[in-house]
């Protein structure tokens, strides 16, 4: 039986590690704090598959204040949770990409808030200046701080093609950085970037297992409406994964994942009305349990295969 579970799970799953941490229920709040993202703002265009939102489509309104927004939210889950606790979850766009002085007002807004335990900050490894980590230590003493970082993949090729704006070099020195000052980091990945392999993607997952990161979010790629990846998909034709063979290759980057790593997302999330492909990731919780159920046919957990 897999330890690190309360629930059944073959992987370290974020409410596991919330509930042995906090010693309750933990939610996260998504929050869209209208910030802009400098792959945007540089006349790069942005990566191809990001929505209008910047991957902030379940974050709140951002013509609602941050508190607003938060409020809202927190009343309806406290219906239900009445003793849980709360964390901010900076999600859309760069939560980073903007002076200090807005970066503060906005992380202490949230912090203010009563029952609030921490905050996550979505982020990307060429958005943070010296003046923000030094920030970020400050934050790290006074709250449970997490920085999350897209990488997406490790393969410059794919990074180019996705038009992702940074290279693996400025992803491993931001990590380094964070790291040096003990902030805890997930790193987001996906799966099914066009003309990626099953090896290639699995390569990505052994590169960040032998990084010091403390978490993951796998996502599936999904193709967005009006977006370039739309555009790319209609002209190329590229293949798009199937359930089965994403849940093939999730239970085999899951082997490879030291079992310390917490497991915060493993498949995406898309707006039904706006995805294009595929369309069985509508269904999430469908394929979630096809992933418990293959992992128990297999007889396999995360890190088995770092097992001597």
């Amino acid at each position: 039986m897999f330890k690190n579970t309360l629930d059944n799970k073959r992987y370290t799953t974020l409410n596991y590690f919330y509930k042995q941490k906090f010693g309750c229920k933990v939610f996260k709040v998504t929050l869209n704090a209208g910030f802009s993202c400098p792959n945007k703002q540089r006349g790069l265009g942005g990566c191809i598959y990001c929505s209008k939102l910047g991957s902030g489509d379940f974050a709140g309104k951002v013509e609602d204040d941050l508190v607003t927004q938060f409020n809202k939210i927190r009343t309806q889950i406290h219906q239900k949770w009445p003793d849980g606790k709360y964390i901010g979850y900076f999600q859309a766009n760069t939560n980073t990409y903007a002076p200090l002085p807005i970066l503060k007002e906005k992380f202490e807004s949230i912090l203010a808030l009563p029952n609030v335990v921490g905050i996550n900050i979505a982020t990307r490894s060429d958005a943070i200046s010296k003046e923000t980590y030094d920030y970020l230590s400050v934050l790290n003493k006074r709250t449970f701080l997490t920085v999350e970082i897209g990488l997406q993949s490790m393969h410059q090729s794919t990074l180019d093609y996705i038009n992702r704006g940074h290279t693996l070099k400025n992803f491993e020195a931001c990590i380094k950085e964070l790291k040096r000052r003990n902030i805890r980091v997930v790193v987001h990945i996906i799966n099914g970037l066009p003309y990626e392999t099953k090896e290639m993607m699995v390569e990505t997952v052994k590169y960040l297992n032998d990084l010091d990161i403390d978490g993951i979010k796998i996502h599936m790629l999904h193709i967005i409406k009006d977006t370039e990846l739309e555009n790319r998909y209609k002209k190329e034709k590229f293949h798009v994964l199937t359930k089965e063979e994403y849940i093939d290759i999730v239970i085999t980057q899951l082997e490879f994942l030291n079992q310390e790593i917490i497991i915060e997302r493993i498949t995406g999330d898309p707006v039904k009305e706006d995805l294009v492909s595929p369309t069985w990731l509508i269904k999430k919780f469908c394929v979630l349990n096809d992933i418990d159920k293959e992992m128990v046919k297999r007889n396999t957990y995360q890190g088995k295969k770092l097992e001597h």
